[in-house]
């Protein structure tokens, strides 16, 4: 029988053997020694820690079912971080609907900032801290009515300056893709938020 400590000095090829075969005290080890990047990644899908926490654990429910298939070509950790934002893309797909955001929905500081950006087109460097946190949450906003991958993407190369390459390694996806889609959901993004500011303008003039 292994001691505990052996646990934690084994490498990462040699865990997922063990647990692969069995043994469920190296599994413990794997979900102790990468619990914090699996949640850290669950985090940017879900709000709710309630979500984060069952998302987790089908994310390491599904590594352990998959754990035969790992062949050590690359980290465990990046091989679970694939897992991770499969699952919690797939779990999105399937229970949140997709719906555009309208004027209506806005709330009165991100009403006002449009309006501001109608009668007064600043520039972000005479932004105040304020403007810049209102038109942070608007662009929140608008990534949750996307498809949860390209949510993920944009969070990932606008939000956290991940390079292409690194989002290519945390999803699997070619950097090809990737920078395809990128373009495509910037465009798209662009384009919901000027859907806004003409809505609102139609309101002001009507007004």
């Amino acid at each position: 029988m292994r001691l505990a400590d052996e646990y934690g000095t084994m490498s990462e090829i040699d865990l997922a053997r063990q647990a692969a075969g069995g043994d469920e005290s190296a599994f413990a080890e794997i979900v102790k020694r990468f619990s914090p990047r699996v949640f850290s990644y669950s985090a940017r899908f879900f709000k709710r820690h309630s979500l984060v926490e069952e998302a987790a654990q089908e994310v390491f429910l599904k590594a352990y079912t998959q754990l035969a298939n790992y062949e050590g070509r690359g980290s465990l950790e990046g091989w679970l971080t694939r897992i991770t934002v499969t699952t919690c893309i797939n779990i999105l797909r399937s229970t949140k609907p997709q719906s555009e955001l309208t004027v209506s929905e806005l709330s009165d500081d991100e009403s006002e900032w449009l309006e501001e950006r109608l009668m007064n087109a600043a520039s972000l460097d005479h932004q105040t801290h304020e403007d810049k946190l209102i038109a942070a949450d608007l662009v929140w906003r608008v990534l949750e009515t996307l498809p949860p991958d390209e949510s993920f993407l944009i969070q990932m190369l606008e939000g956290e300056g991940a390079t292409v390459k690194e989002v290519a390694r945390m999803t699997g996806w070619s950097e090809a893709k990737i920078k395809t889609k990128a373009f495509r959901v910037r465009r798209r993004m662009r384009e919901s938020i000027q859907k806004l500011l003409n809505a609102k303008d139609g309101r002001l003039r009507k007004g």
